[in-house]
């Protein structure tokens, strides 16, 4: 039984021992854990702008960027620099850097940045950007990584649209382009130069023509025709108007085109007819004149004295040429009356109708006209050629009678 005693003493104070190392061993881990975390430096991360709260016995930030499985490369932005001292509160910015490709103008390069937005992205390049320039995307888009940023810068065009210049700045490639950037827009038939296909440059005049084709409604005077109509019971010489004309009216309607207002071309497309007109017809006399046959006397010769006396060059014809129609020029038919004293004479020497005496020819009337009869030249009639023959070209004197 003492045996039994001893035993169980001895058990009981080996389970107490080992139970007073444990908690030793516990006490010691847990105050040296305790110390070991309370010797962590406290340090502010901000990793692309958002904050993160860390403990670290790192001794660099680039220790710490490590313990947090961050690899920085060249282009990525840390502040301070990766080998500096870790200290207690500090801050650390990490800003990982966006490889994008930058095309400006189609040209293409690659460029890292730490840019969040496109704006912040062109000052930190220091691009310049005119008042006209297109970028894409917009100024306030955020950055991707492996985006792109499109900077398209603009030039000035000449444009011309109705007549009307104007100066504008584009960055479009095509005639097209432009016209839809300034929201000109075209009717079905205008035109415009250069054809919408073409390339512009800055030295490029773009020119847009209004065309608009309308209709023109014309009135025109219509003339009449004047119908001449031959009357036997008016004397030869006499007119007399049978019916007055009228003119007519004609409506003409013309297609007209008009390129910036004015008319470059016009075309007959339709007529119609609102009167008609109405000729005029005139009686036009064939009667023949009575011409007084001169006849001397014999028992009492008319006096011979008195009057203008005239000297001129005399010839004779007969009314049977060829060609003859045997009527004076004042009507008077010398085929009907061949024994007639008729000469032919320059109306605007001796006037027709004028009674003269002719020296060797006796009493005549002044009734007939002749194309070579000009000037102090007379005809002088016979009745058959061997007497004009005989007549022959010499020169006489002749007075006037009346």
């Amino acid at each position: 039984m003492y045996k039994n005693i001893t035993a169980l003493f001895s058990s009981f104070t080996r389970k107490k021992l080992y139970l007073s190392l444990a908690a030793l061993l516990v006490l010691a881990v847990t105050t040296g854990f305790v110390g070991y975390e309370t010797t962590k430096a406290e340090v502010t991360l901000m990793l692309d702008g958002k904050k993160t709260e860390v403990n670290t016995h790192a001794s660099t930030v680039g220790e710490l960027l490590s313990e947090q499985n961050i690899k920085p490369n060249q282009h990525d932005v840390v502040k301070p620099g990766l080998s500096a001292k870790v200290e207690d509160n500090m801050k650390v910015d990490f800003l990982k850097a966006k490889e994008i490709v930058l095309t400006v103008d189609g040209k293409d390069k690659k460029v890292w940045t730490t840019a969040k937005t496109v704006e912040q992205f062109v000052k930190e390049q220091q691009l310049s950007l005119k008042e006209h320039d297109v970028i894409k995307p917009n100024l306030t888009a955020d950055i991707q990584d492996q985006g792109k940023i499109k900077i398209e810068s603009a030039f000035p065009v000449k444009l011309v649209v109705g007549g009307k210049a104007q100066q504008v700045w584009t960055t479009s490639t095509t005639v097209a382009d432009l016209l839809k950037q300034q929201k000109v827009s075209l009717g079905e038939i205008d035109r415009v130069s250069p054809a919408k296909t073409e390339k512009i440059t800055g030295k490029t005049q773009v020119e847009v023509i209004r065309v608009e084709k309308v209709t023109d409604v014309v009135e025109e005077e219509t003339p009449f025709a004047v119908v001449n109509r031959k009357d036997s019971g008016l004397t030869k010489g006499k007119e007399r108007v049978v019916q007055d004309g009228k003119k007519g009216k004609l409506e003409k309607r013309y297609e007209v085109v008009m390129e910036n207002g004015k008319e470059v071309s016009r075309k007959l497309v339709g007529e119609k007819t609102l009167s008609d007109s109405k000729d005029k017809i005139v009686a036009i006399g064939t009667k023949a004149k009575p011409q007084p046959v001169v006849s001397v006397s014999r028992s009492k010769a008319p006096s011979t004295s008195g009057g203008r006396e005239l000297t001129v060059t005399s010839t004779a014809y007969t009314a049977n040429c060829s060609g003859c129609s045997g009527i004076t020029a004042s009507g008077y038919n010398l085929k009907a009356n061949p024994n007639a004293k008729v000469i032919a004479v320059d109306p605007n020497v001796i006037p027709l109708g004028t009674k003269v005496y002719v020296e060797g020819y006796g009493y005549a009337i002044a009734s007939d006209t002749g194309g070579a009869i000009k000037g102090n030249k007379i005809d002088v009639f016979f009745s058959s050629q061997s007497k004009a023959e005989a007549w022959g070209r010499k020169t006489i004197k002749i007075r006037i009678i009346n």
